[in-house]
């Protein structure tokens, strides 16, 4: 019914969670990817903009692993640290995606693991 994603090309789940589910069928499913630079267990010097390419990266690094890309992505979540970085988080999400754009939601929360200031989850068909 369901296989677990795992590639040490992403940061490895920081608790009990998968990197992310292959759902018998088509549909895979993303956990939230912190910008944890896998080489390095740490987060990217600089601000959002930084993080967030890290963030996509990572979730890019977790596709690949079951032979998707970023096309096949469907809809993402993207949480903040703070709403005032959603612009400078937008000009670098665009540089990832084309047309057809995913669906998204977008919003602020009180805190994200580690101190991250953003965390972004993909749900992908094959």
């Amino acid at each position: 019914m369901k296989q677990a994603l795992n590639t040490t090309a992403a940061p490895a789940a920081i608790g009990p969670y998968s990197q992310g589910i292959a759902a018998t069928g088509t549909t895979v499913y993303l956990s939230g990817q912190l910008p944890i630079d896998p080489a390095t267990g740490a987060f990217p010097k600089g601000g959002i903009q930084e993080q967030t390419r890290q963030s996509l990266l990572n979730a890019q690094a977790i596709l690949a692993s079951e032979g998707l890309t970023l096309a096949n992505v469907v809809k993402t979540t993207v949480l903040l640290s703070d709403i005032a970085n959603f612009v400078p988080m937008n000009e670098v999400y665009a540089q990832f995606f084309e047309q057809p754009f995913p669906a998204r939601s977008a919003f602020a929360v009180r805190d994200l693991p580690k101190g991250a200031l953003v965390e972004i989850e993909m749900i992908a068909v094959k």
